[in-house]
């Protein structure tokens, strides 16, 4: 019997790897295969393209399509600027809280599945069981269409992926999908008392960014009243603002990120378009100008979104482990939506609160890990049967 203790240190060594996204996570890997591969686990890492991070694929059963695939990313986000009480690397037991980065988002699902991979390495499996252990999730699910599209290249399409992103144990059915999009204006720097001699990149940018707040309210009116996400219509912001040198030099350029999210059946290229209008006409006013002057605009991801309601293989199996059976739908965006895009059947369930994702002091109540343990008991009882 797989008991808690061995998930607290599966979790305590996974924390001890600083896998913020800006780093790489072959220390980890290359753990977590040390683990798997002697129980039988066939492993497999799909790199990306400069070979410093990877996806971790691992199979135990019969090479066939069919089975189950277990999902969790192995990045956590950074840690600069908060105020952390403990250690963030370091496993902390205090008071039936494990504090750590990674503790809810998402190292408490990976640890479960490792807890428990021995005991699925004893099983007569009929069908496989898949590791799936991703890469930079957290700057825009990087990592898992490549594995993804590797495993639908070998013919390994599941019958059921599961995603153990923080839920507290509720079962979550979909999930709104997001677009990052990136502004760039180049201006022409002039002295601030000299204005008719440059082009100020702020002040065309601030243009731009109107019409984004004019753009976010609109979308604030198409909502769904009965839709279960909250809130029931895409919601846009600009996340991110730099530009300037000083204050009397016309900004030679500024830079803003645009955060777009859209419930299912909400375009998100549609929705831009009209934006994508207006940046095309002043980027040629520009450059009629001063030629090397301009705007881009580039799309830095695309996460699609997740429906909810399928009712699902995998909403199936989850909800016979867990017992939840209410609809849920969460406006964050999860490598399910990008599972379920290729065809395969996808669920949200997992240990810890979204509430402490990404937050200074980041922990999981190990009540959380002890539910989990249930849960994973049951999914061996489950299997044992098939």
């Amino acid at each position: 019997m797989t008991d808690l203790s061995i998930v607290k240190r599966h979790l305590e060594n996974l924390i001890a790897f600083d896998t913020t996204s800006r780093y790489s996570n072959l220390d980890l890997i290359e753990w977590v295969e040390e683990q798997l591969k002697p129980l039988g686990f066939d492993c497999r890492r799909i790199e990306n393209s400069t070979g410093d991070k990877a996806n971790l694929w691992a199979r135990i059963g019969p090479n066939t399509d069919g089975g189950l695939v277990m999902s969790g990313h192995t990045d956590v986000v950074p840690i600069d600027g908060q105020d952390w009480h403990t250690d963030p690397f370091n496993l902390t037991d205090k008071d039936g809280r494990l504090f750590g980065r990674g503790t809810s988002d998402m190292k408490s699902f990976i640890a479960l599945c490792l807890a428990f991979a021995p005991k699925f390495a004893t099983l007569n499996l009929s069908k496989p069981i898949d590791f799936a252990f991703s890469y930079d999730e957290e700057v825009g699910c990087q990592g898992a269409p490549l594995m993804i599209h590797t495993m639908l290249e070998t013919g390994a399409r599941p019958d059921a992926v599961w995603v153990g992103e923080p839920t507290l144990w509720q079962v979550v059915s979909g999930h709104k999908g997001i677009m990052l999009v990136e502004v760039i204006v180049t201006g022409k720097e002039a002295h601030s008392s000299l204005p008719h001699l440059g082009v100020s990149a702020n002040g065309v940018a601030v243009d731009l960014m109107s019409a984004i707040r004019d753009l976010e309210k609109d979308l604030a009116t198409q909502g769904d009243p009965e839709s279960p996400f909250d809130p029931p219509y895409p919601t846009l912001s600009i996340g991110q603002i730099t530009g300037g040198t000083a204050s009397n030099i016309l900004a030679g350029q500024c830079r803003f990120v645009c955060d777009l999210r859209c419930p299912p059946g909400f375009d998100p290229d549609e929705i831009l378009k009209p934006f994508e209008d207006l940046v095309r006409d002043k980027d040629a006013a520009l450059k009629a100008r001063f030629p090397e002057c301009g705007i881009q605009l580039k799309k830095l991801h695309n996460v699609p979104s997740l429906a909810p309601g399928q009712n699902n293989a995998a909403e199936v199996l989850v909800r016979a482990l867990t017992g939840d059976n209410a609809l849920r739908a969460v406006a964050y965006a999860t490598e399910a939506g990008q599972f379920d895009q290729a065809g395969m059947a996808s669920v949200i369930c997992g240990p810890g609160s979204i509430d402490q994702a990404h937050t200074p002091n980041e922990f999981i109540d190990s009540a959380q890990l002890a539910e989990g343990v249930e849960v994973f008991n049951k999914l061996v009882a489950h299997l044992e049967k098939a």
